[in-house]
């Protein structure tokens, strides 16, 4: 059974266009429902980098990054999916089963060289994912800072 309203969180929408970030709020919507967050962040045209970053319930984190093939994803835990939407959503789309009901093990699921092009290869975003005693806000912002923008980051989530 999957957790209905209302989920706590944020989603962050981050762009890098002529060598600078920019980072914005997401709808609500894109922590339930992964096609709100994915529409949204492909309706922010830009000649660089869009991806949005979501932090649900304290619980686990999406990087979706769109792209004309279709989006790039992220789920830093595949045990949420058999608590939460969005990450049955990120599964299905990945056409990977979510785990079975006795698991306690945490593992990602995805793409981890999602945002290699924006420095940070896959085998460190990896070892961010498996700092399980961290908050997903708090394996977030070492996603941005390792990426560059940490400052707009930490500004934003600051506001809300």
């Amino acid at each position: 059974m999957a957790v209905k309203e209302p989920v706590q969180g944020f989603g962050v929408a981050v762009v890098r266009e002529d060598g600078r970030w920019r980072c914005s709020l997401l709808d609500s919507a894109a922590l339930t429902e992964l096609d709100a967050a994915i529409t949204e962040l492909a309706k922010m045209r830009s000649t660089g980098a869009v991806f949005g970053l979501l932090a649900v319930d304290d619980e686990f984190f999406v990087i979706v990054r769109p792209s004309p093939r279709g989006a790039s994803l992220l789920l830093s835990d595949a045990a949420a999916a058999l608590d939460y939407d969005i990450a049955a959503d990120v599964l299905d789309l990945l056409r990977v089963d979510p785990p079975d009901e006795d698991d306690e093990s945490v593992w990602p699921e995805g793409d981890l060289e999602i945002l290699a092009d924006l420095g940070l290869p896959g085998g460190e975003l990896e070892v961010i994912v498996n700092e399980v005693e961290l908050y997903p806000d708090e394996q977030l912002q070492m996603i941005a800072q390792r990426c560059g923008f940490g400052e707009q980051f930490g500004k934003l989530l600051d506001e809300i």
